[in-house]
């Protein structure tokens, strides 16, 4: 299957949690916000789920550096997104990511907003055709800022080739605080997602780790 190179992108605290236990997810420094942006001008497109918008209400465009804005993916299977969201302004090409099963007023609601609707048969998103459709657009770099649900249906179905995360000198604890990764879990280490260390690099008191996914699947 061709399919966008993929890179997962997070900051998270020392103790893997991507946000506290109020949603405050404001970690990284403001030179590992640059990296961010460079990395947004270097692909073709950005995905998130409908909770990074609902939580943070992100804009994701090239803002602390010079580059293009790279086109908006928002996998949000419900359309829970709300019509005023920032993703939905002019400033780049948006596509929301649905479920068909939703009532056509939802949809309609959407593409008023600004957003190019693509449909899904079934109540989940295929994310492996999402990013065949993806490629097939033009979409050859692909920066995935998800939160915890998405990260896992990606890495779930082997859909990852590159990690790169910061780490912050950070401690927030929460038992319900949401992580890097998410969702159902894989049930032994055996089966987990392998990573090969590319590169780490120290950022004042950050470290920022960078791994290539082992094995991930492109055809």
């Amino acid at each position: 299957m061709k399919r966008p190179y993929v890179i997962l992108n997070a900051a998270m605290t020392l103790d893997g949690k991507i946000a506290t236990i109020s949603g405050d997810s404001k970690i990284s420094s403001r030179s590992d916000l640059i990296r961010l942006h460079k990395l947004r001008a270097y692909v073709d497109a950005v995905m998130v789920g409908a909770g990074t918008i609902l939580a943070d209400d992100p804009s994701l465009t090239v803002r602390l550096v010079n580059g293009k804005n790279p086109m908006r993916v928002v996998v949000d299977g419900k359309a829970r997104i709300p019509p005023e969201a920032k993703i939905l302004d002019s400033s780049a090409e948006t596509i929301v990511v649905v479920s068909s099963k939703l009532k056509k007023r939802k949809i309609d609601t959407l593409m008023k907003s600004g957003a190019n609707v693509m449909k899904f048969r079934g109540v989940k998103v295929n994310l492996n055709l999402l990013l065949k459709k993806l490629y097939f657009q033009g979409v050859r770099k692909l920066l995935l800022e998800g939160g915890s649900t998405l990260n896992w249906g990606m890495l779930e179905h082997n859909l990852v080739d590159e990690v790169q995360v910061t780490v912050a000198p950070k401690l927030v604890g929460g038992e319900k605080t949401k992580t890097l990764i998410g969702g159902l879990g894989f049930s032994r280490i055996k089966e987990s997602t392998k990573l090969k260390l590319l590169d780490m690099s120290k950022n004042g008191s950050e470290l920022l780790l960078r791994y290539r996914v082992v094995g991930a699947k492109r055809d």
